[in-house]
């Protein structure tokens, strides 16, 4: 190895970990920029649809666009926001009762008392804390108060990052659009229309599978008296948006709460989500992930599991588009590979 190739790769070596302590460093604001990008493609389509039907000026559009969804998000919190208040202080009201009932060995959760002692265990486990507790308490709510801050700059940040995308992003795709040959050029704009097919498709699949979801729960917990349906169903659509285990997560959660009813209300839940779960995977799903995403439920499973460990519920959120995407990339690749020209 001569000096100069030594000297080379050391300088890449060098390079890629400075690179690579760069992203980790600004991770946070990568990740706002990831989800202003994700939001941005997303909503694309409903801003070049105003600008094919009158609305000639994209700023005009996107704050159409925008306006919209502000309205929506309003109309929706003021439907459930006062429900959803009364219905929390009703079980805030109803907590001593309960601890009251499981204290006695009472009611449906008596058994955990009756059996576990779970009562005299809590007590010396508070006790056993002493003073180290209270000092982790306070160190909770300041990180808890620190999140709450960071969770509003981030979502401010994103709102505004999302809309300037809406702006420039057309015009800065157009930039290096024009930096290309014909052919490269006509290619990359079919990978990119393809890729904003999926991302928005997906958005708006998965909103109405966790619409549904939300609608059907709240119905059965209406039905059975369960305490907070609303509450509980707007948990349901939150948690349906994670793709493949969130609706098991709400389940399990709903049956909690089902069994401070009774038995049979939990068992009903039980079944009502089974059944659902089974409609949704084989029947809502696949119409949603096949048409435009066009994944295998293994590849589904794989890329909610990767994008989970890496981003949390983030990244499970966001792997099946990104994985549409990159299958978009390689099925490109690999058609450019088979169709370029044998070598002499």
């Amino acid at each position: 190895m001569t000096p100069r190739t030594a000297l080379v790769l050391w300088a890449t070596l060098i390079g890629l970990l400075a690179g690579l302590w760069l992203v980790w460093t600004a991770r946070e604001v990568l990740t706002w920029i990831f989800v202003a990008v994700f939001l941005a493609v997303a909503i694309a389509p409903a801003v070049g649809w105003l600008q094919r039907h009158g609305v000639r000026r994209r700023g005009i559009a996107a704050g159409l666009v925008y306006l919209a969804i502000m309205l929506a998000i309003v109309g929706v919190l003021a439907a459930l926001v006062p429900p959803l208040i009364s219905q929390v202080n009703s079980f805030v009201d109803a907590v001593p009762g309960y601890i009251h009932d499981l204290t006695k060995g009472r009611g449906p959760l008596g058994f955990l008392e009756t059996k576990y002692h779970i009562v005299e265990r809590t007590r010396q486990a508070i006790q056993g804390g002493g003073t180290g507790s209270l000092a982790g308490g306070a160190g909770a709510l300041l990180s808890a108060t620190q999140s709450l801050v960071k969770g509003v700059a981030a979502t401010v940040t994103i709102v505004f990052l999302t809309f300037f995308l809406l702006l420039e992003g057309p015009a800065w795709l157009e930039r290096i659009y024009a930096l290309m040959g014909p052919e490269r050029q006509r290619r990359w704009r079919g990978i990119a229309d393809e890729s904003q097919r999926v991302v928005g498709g997906y958005v708006s699949g998965n909103l109405l599978i966790s619409l549904i979801a939300s609608t059907l729960s709240t119905l059965v917990l209406v039905i059975l008296n369960v305490p907070f349906p609303l509450a509980l169903g707007l948990l349901v659509f939150v948690l349906d948006l994670i793709p493949l285990a969130g609706a098991t997560i709400a389940a399990i959660i709903l049956t909690l709460v089902a069994l401070t009813q009774s038995v049979t209300a939990a068992v009903i839940v039980v079944v009502f989500f089974i059944v659902y779960q089974q409609i949704e995977n084989h029947l809502l799903q696949p119409l949603v992930y096949g048409r435009t995403v066009s994944l295998s439920p293994l590849l589904a499973l794989v890329s909610v599991l990767i994008g989970a460990a890496l981003g949390g519920v983030l990244g499970a959120l966001a792997a099946i588009p990104v994985a549409g995407c990159l299958q978009i990339l390689v099925s490109d690749w690999y058609s450019q590979r088979t169709l370029a020209p044998a070598p002499p």
